[in-house]
């Protein structure tokens, strides 16, 4: 309702304002419309990739859980990672999928807030997750003698539902706090997923603060965990330069190098998307860089494991000689 003895000047902007900010009840998302002629290509190539994410984490699970060699601490978290993979790509690329399909890309304000707030739960989680799988190389190869006793399994299960947790309560309220701003204008998000730095820039009027908050959030859950890892693997490689032969340190070292590249490829895509100055000139490399980490990243895991992995190797050539013969049978 609104207030009587207005000016006819203030009446004209409160109708201009009530007009500019209405009620926005979905959004656009663009994805790669920029590139139609592509679409059925594309749709192609990312349900591929998602079969292969999920066959390829959903086997380390198994293996991981059926095979006796793989009962370590080292493969729970790994197993854990894998199923945080499964959820992490299923939030994004199924709407993708569908949008590909239709070519509408309409999503409800609700999906999309809901759709953020779980995608950077699960962020939070794989950053932390990380830094987990990190710790336990450290205990693993600088304290050996006490590595039964420090990572016993009920510290594990500890350790990851910390992790599955950190998150949940800064993320949710982040969320909360963007998707109150007022949305103004255009409801297209330029991206192929409702994520924050695209949706800060259909939100009116001063909006540093959320950036700020953005900026520390990120610091909070992507560098702390990072300079964890930093550390760790600073104590790790001190640790393997002490040891008298050169077999000790191809040993220590291929147990770490793939959890290495896995560090690399995430928190390098990811720090890049979240810490570098926002531009329109970028928003193309923005959605590489968040393609990147949010959908090509998983689908390298399993492949990375696997193949610089013995023990895995091993139990997967168990796993696949067991199905055939089931299959013969």
């Amino acid at each position: 309702m609104q207030p009587k003895n207005l000016s006819p000047q203030r009446e004209n902007n409160l109708k201009i304002t009530e007009i500019n900010c209405t009620i926005m009840m979905e959004f656009v998302l663009l994805g790669f419309s920029d590139i139609p002629k592509f679409h059925w290509v594309l749709f192609g190539i990312f349900l591929v990739i998602y079969i292969i994410i999920l066959l390829g984490n959903g086997i380390i699970i198994l293996i991981t859980r059926i095979d006796f060699s793989l009962q370590t601490p080292m493969y729970f978290f790994l197993s854990n990672f894998s199923f945080l993979e499964i959820c992490y790509v299923s939030v994004t690329i199924p709407k993708m999928l569908m949008d590909l399909w239709t070519q509408k890309g309409v999503i409800s304000f609700f999906a999309c807030a809901t759709q953020m707030c779980i995608f950077l739960m699960l962020g939070a989680t794989e950053c932390f997750l990380l830094a987990m799988m990190a710790y336990d190389r450290y205990v693993a190869i600088c304290n050996p003698l006490h590595y039964p006793l420090v990572m016993n399994h009920k510290v594990c299960v500890q350790l990851v539902v910390a992790s599955w947790m950190s998150g949940l309560p800064v993320q949710i309220g982040q969320t909360c706090q963007i998707f109150s701003l007022p949305f103004c204008g255009s409801n297209q998000i330029n991206h192929f997923f409702c994520d924050i730095p695209p949706l800060l820039k259909l939100a009116c009027g001063d909006i540093f603060v959320n950036k700020m908050m953005v900026y520390i959030f990120a610091v909070l859950f992507v560098t702390v965990p990072f300079m964890l890892i930093l550390g760790y693997y600073i104590r790790i490689i001190s640790t393997i330069l002490k040891l008298p032969s050169s077999t000790g340190w191809t040993k220590a070292f291929s147990t770490c190098s793939s959890h290495l590249i896995v560090v690399v490829l995430f928190y390098g895509s990811a720090t890049i998307t979240y810490l570098k100055p926002k531009s329109n000139q970028y928003e193309g490399m923005d959605k590489l860089l968040s393609l990147f980490y949010a959908v090509l990243t998983p689908m390298f895991n399993p492949m990375i494991y696997s193949l610089r992995n013995k023990d895995v190797k091993e139990a997967l050539r168990k796993f696949l000689l067991k199905f055939s013969a089931l299959w013969d049978i």
